[in-house]
């Protein structure tokens, strides 16, 4: 087992090294790394690993939340607040819905089946836009709108929303007695469930430090020991009531950030260099989950049926910033920036299979293709245009544009 995590983590940088030497994303050397090491091909990744590998990226993906919080200031989020309410749910139910409709007609799924498949795929992934958004909120560009903190807030809130509805669909092809209207009521619910969980355990903290004085290098751990908690609590309760956990460890970084800001820039220093390590752990462990094989089996069909969902989410980010003051070229980096699939689908995209679907593995090749299409023309096309689309923030403090 650490042998298969030296080899990840020395190949693993390696791979990013030479992508970005290639004027590639980082993110599609690391993948293709996890889908060449993966069981599907070389098979060389410790079985041990493997069966952890949910965890570790659940764990990476709680230190990029984390740091996320730590970088989005109280002022910018209210200035984008409504915003983001819509940009958080109504580009995922145009493309979910999409897809389950164009299901029935090139795959000869039931609206169910499709709804199933749709909402899987309609997960934008944290991991891979966050890092991002942070590195433009550090450089200024796109801040004077607060842009990337809209894009951070709204691609966090969009999984609680896809993996809801996934569960709904699902529910209903099961047998299950579920109203569809109610599970969308309990949506707003496990937002809020979400932030007071982490706003009491993110008080506690601050408590903590301000009665105690602890190094940062501890602080940081306790702070990632209270955000594993809050993601385990979410599991446990998953049957019973549905709470955003992540959606809380954002909350956690985002008090520090408002009460113990200098604690928090030294704190968000640190994450910085632990995500490093968690990057490559990541997104090489997301793509040992991907068969290549299966995910072309699907061939033209199933791109024809990701780009349609495509274009109806793109419509939806377009209609959500239609009443802002952001101009063609920022609603065309917003719409980049909802792109990109991995952490979900690699996560979620077997369940439909092990539960007995027929359409079980069409389903499973989908989302992994989904993954290996978006993943990096995502992570490429933010990248490319972030400079070209987004204007430098001309730091004016009580004098910013109102984007309403």
């Amino acid at each position: 087992m650490v042998a298969a995590l030296s080899a990840i983590t020395l190949l693993g940088l390696f791979f990013d090294f030479l992508f970005k030497r290639m004027k590639l994303p980082g993110l599609l050397g690391m993948l293709l790394l996890g889908i060449l090491m993966g069981p599907n091909i070389l098979n060389v990744i410790d079985e041990n690993i493997m069966r952890v590998s949910s965890d570790l990226r659940t764990i990476a993906l709680i230190i990029i939340l984390l740091r996320a919080g730590l970088g989005i200031s109280k002022r910018s989020l209210n200035r984008v607040g409504r915003i983001v309410l819509k940009i958080s749910f109504l580009p995922g139910l145009l493309e979910g819905f999409c897809i389950a409709v164009a299901a029935r007609f090139l795959l000869g799924f039931s609206f169910i089946e499709g709804g199933v498949l749709g909402f899987i795929i309609a997960a934008v992934s944290p991991a891979v836009v966050v890092p991002k958004m942070l590195s433009y909120l550090e450089k200024g560009i796109g801040t004077d709108k607060d842009i990337p903190t809209l894009i951070l807030a709204g691609a966090s809130i969009d999984d609680v929303f896809a993996v809801t509805m996934f569960s709904t669909f699902l529910g209903l092809y099961s047998g299950r007695h579920m109203n569809i209207g109610v599970q969308i009521m309990s949506i707003p619910l496990s937002i809020i469930l979400g932030i007071i969980c982490g706003a009491i355990l993110g008080n506690l903290m601050i408590k903590m430090f301000n009665k105690h004085n602890i190094r940062d290098t501890k602080k940081v751990l306790i702070i990632l020991g209270v955000a594993m908690f809050l993601t385990t609590l979410e599991r446990a309760l998953e049957n019973t009531i549905q709470i955003a956990g992540l959606l809380g460890v954002m909350t956690i970084g985002f008090l520090i950030l408002e009460k113990k800001p200098d604690i928090a820039k030294r704190m968000a220093r640190k994450l910085d260099k632990i995500w490093i390590f968690a990057e490559v752990l990541l997104f090489v462990l997301v793509g040992a989950q991907v068969d290549i094989s299966v995910a072309f089996q699907t061939g033209l069909k199933g791109m024809m049926l990701i780009g349609a969902g495509l274009l109806a989410r793109s419509a939806g980010v377009l209609l959500s910033t239609a009443e802002t003051a952001f101009n063609k070229k920022e609603k065309l980096f917003c719409v980049f920036a909802f792109i990109p699939k991995a952490t979900v689908q690699a996560a979620v995209g077997a369940v439909p299979l092990a539960l007995g679907l027929p359409s079980g593995e069409v389903i499973l090749a989908l989302s992994v293709l989904s993954i290996v299409i978006t993943a990096p023309l995502g992570s490429f096309l933010i990248r490319a245009s972030a400079h070209r689309l987004l204007t430098p923030s001309e730091h004016r403090e009580g004098n910013e544009k109102d984007i309403f």
